[in-house]
C-alpha cells in the first residue's frame, strides 16, 4: 500500500538534539513539548502539573565518561549533589570528587553523606561560581591528600595543597591523606624515664604563669581586638627564631588582611624558611574553613614523623568550629539546643586527638590556639567544648586592653595545668603562687580604693596595693612583632630574669622605685 502523504502544516516543527540528547542523555533543562508533563530539574524526575514526583527515570551514563564516573545533579551554595548510576559507583564518606566549573576551573568537593537515588552530597572546597547542572564528576577513591616534606617550607597553602603565594609549582615527593581513622591506644601515655620539657616563649606572663611543655596544648582565648593574633606572632617569632624549631602555621577563618601582614612579618624577621603555612580564610566557603585545619595538624604530624618537635599555631579554632556549624545546616541536620551543630564536641575531639607526641621516642607536636571568644562570653558552647582539651588557657581581657596593659593576658581568668612544681621547680613555683594571690588581693583592695580612697587603707595593705601595680605594670612587655606600634624594640625575657625580677617586686627591694618605671620594659632595672 502507498504511503499516504503528509501534509506539511500538520507536521511538528523540527527540533535539534542538544549534544547530551545526541550521546543518549538527559537533556539540559529542555522545555516540554505541548501536553508533556513538566520535568523536575534538580533531579530529572517528571512531576504533575502540580509539581509532585510521580516516578524517577533511569538515569543514562553519557557516552565519553568512564565507568564510576557522576554528573552534578544539583548546586546549592557550597552543597553539590553527584548522581551515580549504581549504588557500588557511590563514593565513601569523606572521598573527595573532582569536576569542572563552565570556565575550565577545577572544583574538589568531598563527600558528606550519600541520599537515596545513589546521589553523594558533597561540601565544595572552593567557589562553587560557574558549576553547571549535569557536569562530568569523577571520583578520586579516597580521601583528600596533600604534599609534605621540606619543600612546603616558607610556602602558603590552600585546603587543597596548592600554592597560593604565586612562587610556582610545587615539588611534590611525598602526598598525605588529611583524613585518618581514630588513632586508637593511650593519649600521650606517662612515660617513668622523661621528665617534661619546657618551652621558652620570651614572654614573662606566659613563662611565669603559663608555661608551655613540649607535646601540650595551649590555648589564647579572648574576643574581638584583644590581641590573638599578635601574641600568636609573637610566639612564632620568639620561639622560632631563638629555638630554631619548625613551625605550622593555620589560618582557619581570619580575615585575608591578617594573613598577609603575617607572610611580611615572618619575611621581615627572616623565619619565613621555618615557617609552613595553610590558610582558609574567612572568604572561603565552610568546606575549606573547616578542612584547613586537619590539612595543618596533618602537616605537622609529617614533620614529628621526621623525630622532630613542631609547633602547631592555629588562628583560629573557633572558626573552624563555626565552620563545621555551617556545614551541618547546609546538609539540614537538626542543630543542637544551643545553636550549635549536634556534632561539635566529635569535631572537636577529632582535630584534637591527632596533636600528641610520638608514643616511642620521636618527635612532639605543641600546639598554641587563638580561640575567639563571642561577645566576650566564656560560657559560649562552642569555647567550653575546647576546655577540657587545653592544658593551659590565657584569657585575653578586655579591662587590661583599655588599661594599656599588653598582651593583656588576665592571670586570675587564665590557669594552665604545667604550673606544677614537678615541671617549673620550687622556686619558680612559689614565686608564682605569690604573684597570684598578690594580684587577688589587689582586685579586692580596687574596689575598696574606688570607694572609700588609698589613704583609709591600713599600712599592710597599701603596701599589698602598691607592689601588685608594679607586678602588673612589670607583666607587661615590649614586643619585637608591634614595634611599628609602640614605638619601642622589642625585649625577650628568660625565665629566670622574670622569676628574679617579680621575686625582688615581691620582697620590697623596689618598693622606692616608681610604678610607672616597670611599664613595658624587659627586665627589672
Amino acid at each position: 500500500m502507498d504511503a499516504q502523504p503528509t501534509n506539511p502544516s500538520t507536521r511538528a516543527p523540527a527540533r535539534l538534539a542538544s549534544p547530551n540528547e545526541a550521546a543518549g542523555g538527559i537533556a539540559q533543562d529542555s522545555a516540554p513539548a505541548l501536553g508533556q508533563r513538566p520535568r523536575d530539574l534538580r533531579r530529572g524526575i517528571p512531576s504533575d502539573s502540580e509539581g509532585r514526583v510521580e516516578q524517577e527515570v533511569p538515569w543514562v551514563l553519557p557516552v565519553g565518561l568512564h565507568n564510576g564516573s557522576g554528573r552534578v545533579v544539583s548546586v546549592q551554595g557550597p552543597v553539590v549533589d553527584v548522581k551515580f548510576t549504581a549504588s557500588q559507583d557511590v563514593p565513601n564518606v569523606y572521598d573527595v570528587i573532582k569536576t569542572r566549573t563552565a570556565d575550565g576551573r577545577g572544583l574538589t568537593v568531598e563527600v558528606a553523606e550519600h541520599l537515596p537515588g545513589n546521589i553523594a552530597r558533597c561540601i565544595a572546597l572552593s567557589s562553587t561560581l560557574g558549576l553547571q547542572r549535569s557536569a562530568p564528576a569523577m571520583p578520586m577513591r579516597g580521601g583528600l591528600q596533600v604534599p609534605v616534606g621540606p619543600q612546603m617550607y616558607g610556602r602558603i597553602v590552600n585546603v587543597l595543597g596548592e600554592p597560593i603565594d604565586r612562587k610556582g609549582a610545587l615539588e611534590v615527593t611525598e602526598t598525605r591523606p588529611i583524613r585518618r581513622p581514630p588513632l586508637g591506644g593511650k593519649i600521650n601515655p606517662p612515660r617513668s624515664n622523661e621528665t617534661p620539657e619546657l618551652l621558652e616563649t620570651g614572654i614573662k606572663v606566659i613563662d611565669l604563669l603559663f608555661p608551655l611543655v613540649k607535646g601540650s596544648k595551649n590555648g589564647i582565648l579572648g574576643g574581638a581586638a584583644l590581641g590573638k593574633s599578635v601574641l600568636t606572632l609573637e610566639l612564632i617569632h620568639n620561639i622560632v627564631k631563638e629555638h630554631y624549631g619548625a613551625c605550622v602555621f593555620t589560618g582557619a577563618g581570619e580575615r585575608i588582611r591578617e594573613g598577609n601582614e603575617l607572610y611580611h612579618a615572618l619575611t621581615e624577621h627572616q623565619v619565613l624558611d621555618k615557617v609552613m603555612l595553610v590558610y582558609g580564610q574567612m572568604n572561603e566557603p565552610p568546606g575549606a574553613r573547616f578542612g584547613v585545619a586537619f590539612t595543618g595538624v596533618t602537616l605537622a604530624e609529617s614533620i614529628q614523623r621526621e623525630n622532630k618537635d613542631v609547633l602547631l599555631f592555629v588562628d583560629n579554632v573557633f572558626r573552624f568550629l563555626q565552620a563545621g556549624a555551617e556545614i551541618s545546616t547546609l546538609l539540614g541536620r537538626v542543630p543542637s539546643e544551643t545553636g550549635y551543630q549536634p556534632t561539635l564536641a566529635s569535631e572537636a575531639s577529632e582535630f584534637h586527638e591527632r596533636i600528641r607526641s610520638a608514643q616511642e621516642g620521636g618527635g612532639s607536636i605543641t600546639s598554641l590556639e587563638a580561640v575567639y571568644v563571642p561577645a566576650d562570653d566564656l560560657t559560649d558552647p562552642a569555647v567550653v567544648a575546647l576546655y577540657g582539651f587545653l592544658e593551659s588557657i590565657m584569657v585575653l581581657s578586655r579591662e587590661r586592653v583599655q588599661l594599656g596593659l599588653y598582651p593583656a593576658v588576665d592571670p586570675l581568668l587564665s590557669s594552665s595545668s604545667n604550673l606544677d612544681p614537678d615541671i617549673v621547680g620550687e622556686h619558680h613555683f612559689e614565686i608564682a603562687q605569690q604573684v597570684i594571690r598578690a594580684l587577688q588581693k589587689y582586685e579586692e583592695l580596687r574596689r575598696i580604693v574606688a570607694v572609700i580612697g588609698l589613704e583609709e587603707l591600713s599600712q599592710a595593705d597599701r603596701t599589698i596595693y602598691a607592689r601588685a601595680r608594679k607586678l602588673q605594670n612589670f607583666l607587661t612587655q615590649p614586643f619585637f612583632v608591634a614595634e611599628g606600634y609602640t614605638g619601642k624594640p622589642g625585649e625577650y625575657v628568660t625565665v629566670r630574669e622574670a622569676v628574679n625580677g617579680c621575686e625582688r617586686i615581691l620582697s620590697g627591694r623596689m618598693d622606692a622605685v616608681p610604678e610607672e618605671k616597670f611599664y613595658m620594659i624587659g627586665v627589672v632595672p
